[in-house]
């Protein structure tokens, strides 16, 4: 008897759910990975970052590959954070609470910014100052990123999280086998079921995410026609 008709015995449709669980899985993640290098490469040419940007590693695991991810938008946390620090340290507190005062007009926000990218960078445009408002003044910072790092450490963590990206093509029977040394069989079930709910919440967490860089990359292209 297969592996899968073990697990499986009342449902023979049921053997593709784990073949379309992973690739909705990649499908996010790739989606993830393309949005994030275009964040890095906004930064880096507006605000003077260095931050190198990723691509997935079809010959790595899944968590691998979270665990790449997992850095960049930690290092791009880590930029931000500066980006505020510098705005604290160099503004008067008066201007700064302006910054994060939701009845204060974004132009004048984007002017107090600019002041303090013309010290830090020597010059700084009008489109330097938007994205750090952008930044600043949303949620993406505390929600969005947090809550997408953690899912991300969650999946690396599942089950399915030492399984390589490429074993897709391979079909059912080498996944399952792939995955059968870290639970036993009689919990794979259990552990997958969990899996789909971990990656339901992920692919939320992502859509904001991307959404939320897609405002900032829209705003820089019009600002630069």
């Amino acid at each position: 008897m297969a592996l899968s008709d073990l697990l499986y015995p009342d449902n023979p449709k049921r053997k593709q759910e784990l073949i379309n669980l992973h690739q909705e899985l990649l499908d996010c993640m790739s989606t993830n990975f393309h949005a994030t290098n275009e964040l890095v490469g906004v930064l880096n040419k507006h605000l003077g970052c260095t931050i190198t940007p990723i691509e997935m590693r079809e010959s790595s695991t899944v968590k691998e590959n979270c665990e790449i991810i997992i850095q960049v938008m930690s290092e791009i946390q880590h930029q931000v954070q500066k980006i505020d620090s510098d705005m604290k340290e160099k503004l008067e507190p008066v201007l700064y609470q302006k910054l994060y005062d939701i009845k204060e007009p974004e132009l004048e926000k984007i002017a107090i910014a600019q002041r303090v990218f013309s010290i830090i960078l020597g010059e700084a445009t009008s489109t330097a100052a938007m994205v750090a408002i952008k930044l600043l003044g949303s949620n993406f910072l505390t929600l969005t990123v947090s809550k997408l790092i953690g899912l991300l450490a969650a999946i690396g963590a599942s089950v399915l999280g030492g399984v390589s990206i490429t074993i897709i093509g391979l079909g059912l029977e080498m996944i399952l086998h792939a995955i059968l040394g870290a639970v036993e069989r009689s919990q794979l079930l259990t552990a997958v079921r969990s899996y789909e709910k971990h990656l339901a919440e992920f692919k939320a967490a992502s859509e904001k995410y991307q959404r939320a860089i897609h405002e900032v990359t829209s705003l820089v292209r019009q600002q630069v026609q």
